[in-house]
């Protein structure tokens, strides 16, 4: 089964299109991702359901018409109008050739701890990730109610325990001293 934390938003279905079954879609990535075999998750009754593409092709300069395997008549087409588009993270990292970290959204670690395994301590929770920056943040609410910004790079990132809500990092001598005043 697909999580929520494990997809991101490529585009969104307009509307369909013919009688065959294609869909009208908007797409915020290159088409290319999804003529290259990878999935399109869509919601279905609450359950992230991957789709394949036998084809895609330009209609217009900013729509792409969408023929998703086993989906053949309008009528079948019909349940996915107006619905967003996912790709899987991890083949959205491997397509744009990211880190995988790099395809957080903002808010997919809010409330989640971080413990620095160096100290064995647990360093705050995670407010917000900051993405103003070339260099993706951490804003963690510290133990004494500090505001600490921690680099979200993949060598400090050694495991996301997903069930207990931790992001167990290794976490270099002194960085989070460079977060104090004075």
């Amino acid at each position: 089964m697909i999580a929520e934390n494990e997809i991101k938003s490529i585009g969104k279905f307009q509307k369909t299109h013919a009688l065959k079954g294609e869909l009208n879609a908007i797409l915020d990535i290159d088409p290319m991702y999804i003529e290259s075999g990878n999935a399109v998750v869509v919601d279905v009754d609450g359950i992230y359901v991957p789709f394949f593409a036998s084809s895609v092709r330009p209609k217009g300069s900013t729509s792409y018409l969408i023929k998703l395997d086993g989906i053949d008549s309008e009528e079948e087409a019909r349940p996915f109008v107006n619905k967003t588009l996912y790709g899987i993270k991890g083949e959205l990292a491997s397509f744009l050739q990211v880190e995988e970290c790099e395809m957080l959204d903002d808010d997919d670690m809010v409330g989640y701890h971080v413990l620095d395994i160096e100290s064995d301590r647990i360093v705050g929770e995670i407010e917000s990730v900051d993405s103003s920056t070339d260099n993706l943040l951490f804003v963690v609410s510290g133990d004494n109610g500090e505001e600490l910004f921690i680099p979200v790079a993949e060598e400090f990132i050694i495991e996301i325990d997903d069930d207990n809500r931790i992001v167990k990092m290794s976490l270099p001598e002194g960085l989070l001293d460079l977060n104090k005043k004075g």
